[in-house]
Formats: C-alpha cells, sequence, structure tokens
C-alpha cells in the first residue's frame, strides 16, 4: 500500500525557498547560533521586534546587520547612550530661513530595519521615545503623524553582565518586543570554525561575502502566508492555559498580558512556516513560549533571592501543562 502525500493547504514553497537562501547567506559569517537566527526570521515572519541579550562578542550585532544585508531595505544603527535625547532618535524640526516655515529631518528611526546597540544606555525619557514607533509603527511630532513603510522591525541589543551606566528598560518597553533572544558561547568545535573563518579571510569584510535575497514585497506576501497558517482550538486553549499559568504562579510578581497570548500565537504560527508547515504543533508553542515570556513576567522578591531565573519558571509552567494530543 502506498503511503498518503499530505499537501499543505497554504503554498509555503516560495517562502520556505527563501529560509534557506537566508540561513545559508548567514552561514557564511556567522558560526552557529541556530537559535537565534531562527528566531529572528520567526520575528521577521511574524512582523515583532526583536532583543537580543548576551555577553560582548556573540555575534549580535553581526546578525543584526546581517539581516539588513539580505533583505533589500533600508537599515539604520543608533548607539544608545546615557546624554541621548529623544529628538536624536526620532528627529527634529528646524525652520528653514528661504521657506519662512519648519521643516521635519527625520532621525534615525525612520528606516526598515532598525538596530539599536546597548538599549538599556539610555534614560527613561528616550526609552518612551519608542513606545509608539514600536507599537504603532508611526511617529508623531508637533502634531504631525509620520507612518512608516512596512517592513519595520527593531532589532536590539543588550548586555546582561555590566550594569554601570545602565537603566532598566520599563515593563511597557519590554511588552513591546515579540522574543527576547538570549545568545550564549559557542561551542568548542564552534569556536575553531569561527578563528578558522577569520584567518582564511585575511582581513576582507565578513559582510561583502552577504547577498540579498528578500525584497519588501516578498516579506509582506509571506506574512499574509503565515497568518493562513492552521491553528487546531485545542491549541488556542494550550496557549491560554500558559498564560493563565503565569498569573497564577507563586513564584511571579508579575504574570504575562494578552499581548504575550497573542505572541506566542503569532510567533508559533511564523515558526511552522519556517519548518514547511501550514499547521502548529504544541511544538511551535513551545518553542517560542520561552523567548516570548522570559521578559515580560518579574520573579517574587523572594524567589529574585534565591537564584531563580525566569527561564527556569517558564520552563516549569510549561511542562507543568498537560499537552494537547
Amino acid at each position: 500500500m502506498e503511503d498518503k502525500v499530505f499537501e499543505n493547504r497554504v503554498d509555503l514553497s516560495a517562502l520556505n525557498e527563501s529560509i534557506l537562501k537566508i540561513r545559508t547567506e548567514i552561514a557564511k559569517v556567522v558560526v552557529g547560533q541556530e537559535h537565534m537566527v531562527d528566531l529572528l526570521i520567526t520575528a521577521i515572519l511574524a512582523d515583532g521586534h526583536v532583543l537580543i541579550e548576551g555577553v560582548p562578542g556573540v555575534a549580535k550585532t553581526l546578525t543584526a546587520k546581517l539581516l539588513s544585508r539580505i533583505i533589500s531595505v533600508q537599515f539604520s544603527r543608533i548607539q544608545f547612550t546615557p546624554d541621548l535625547m529623544p529628538s536624536d532618535v526620532l528627529g527634529t524640526s528646524s525652520f528653514n530661513m528661504k521657506k519662512s516655515e519648519f521643516e521635519f529631518k527625520p532621525g534615525p528611526i525612520f528606516s526598515n530595519i532598525v538596530l539599536i546597540d546597548e538599549i538599556n544606555r539610555a534614560p527613561a525619557k528616550t526609552q518612551a521615545a519608542l513606545f509608539e514607533v514600536m507599537e504603532e509603527r508611526q511617529v508623531t511630532i508637533d502634531g504631525t503623524t509620520y507612518p512608516f513603510a512596512p517592513p519595520y522591525m527593531v532589532v536590539a541589543t543588550q548586555n546582561p553582565i555590566e550594569h554601570e551606566g545602565t537603566y532598566r528598560l520599563p515593563e511597557a518597553q519590554l511588552d513591546r518586543f515579540l522574543f527576547k533572544i538570549s545568545v550564549t558561547y559557542p561551542a568548542f568545535e564552534q569556536e575553531i570554525a569561527i578563528i578558522t573563518g577569520h584567518h582564511e579571510r585575511k582581513g576582507a569584510q565578513a559582510l561583502s561575502e552577504v547577498n540579498a535575497v528578500l525584497t519588501a514585497e516578498q516579506i509582506k506576501n509571506f506574512r499574509h502566508a503565515v497568518q493562513q497558517v492552521y491553528l487546531e482550538a485545542k491549541l488556542i486553549h494550550y496557549i491560554a492555559q500558559i498564560i493563565h499559568e503565569t498569573r497564577n504562579n507563586p513564584a511571579l510578581f508579575l504574570g504575562a498580558s494578552p499581548r504575550a497570548s497573542v505572541a506566542i500565537l503569532n510567533g508559533a504560527k511564523a515558526y511552522a512556516a519556517v519548518n514547511g508547515r501550514d499547521f502548529v504543533t504544541p511544538e511551535d508553542i513551545k518553542f517560542v513560549a520561552l523567548p516570548v515570556l522570559r521578559h515580560r513576567i518579574i520573579l517574587s522578591p523572594d524567589k529574585e533571592m534565591e537564584g531563580v531565573t525566569a527561564d527556569e519558571v517558564v520552563k516549569q509552567i510549561i511542562d507543568k501543562i498537560e499537552v494537547p494530543r
């Protein structure tokens, strides 16, 4: 008896072909970090912003810059510092003597992919300037609203170790990041590959080897395809159970908001599409749940003093809930 071949109800062939090309281009420069790459691709398809946390030198900034080379869109980079003002990010209005009127000069936030290096180095005033940008993809200055052309994505980095001269990000801002990706050191074999790659390039710029494989129009089409990915009612219930448990867990002072529920939904659908499926599985939900929740929950004071981490609590919650079959 011949095996039945099941075809996707949503055509994901072009999307999967493009993802293969993206991975090939990134692998030219970045060794390993497959987890980070998968989450970044998922975030692009889910139309979400990403916060990348890791010690210096683990390719956080490099990977974000790679994305801008792989996608044929505008890219800008902002280095956050303690003296950075909102106008340095959003732009300023200046008086044009010839026209006798004020003109708005857009800041570096006006782009498609915006890399914000060390986002936790800017004070609350500058952080607050990002609220409207990240949520509504627009900026309102002097009563005029400037909408951004899609795709629009903020990729921010921060160092978890160095706290001198840094500011805690407001909870409302953290909630606007789809994922918080924790990047770790490479394995021993990967370290050898990194050193070998640098040696063989003999001083040549790594980014010069990368080619553009995606356009803004393709991303728009792929996002539309992702929205068509099928999700069973029992999996919606599963997502709700995870979120509800964060609000009733004694180890947590603050649980996740409904925005987190939607983030898991969109992330799981995008990750299913990344894996060539037009339906979501419990494994897709588990994969995105940790990066969606780790920055949206606050530990209770006693658990924090015990050295318990947000990741540990989220994993316990996921393990505790029965997986739908």
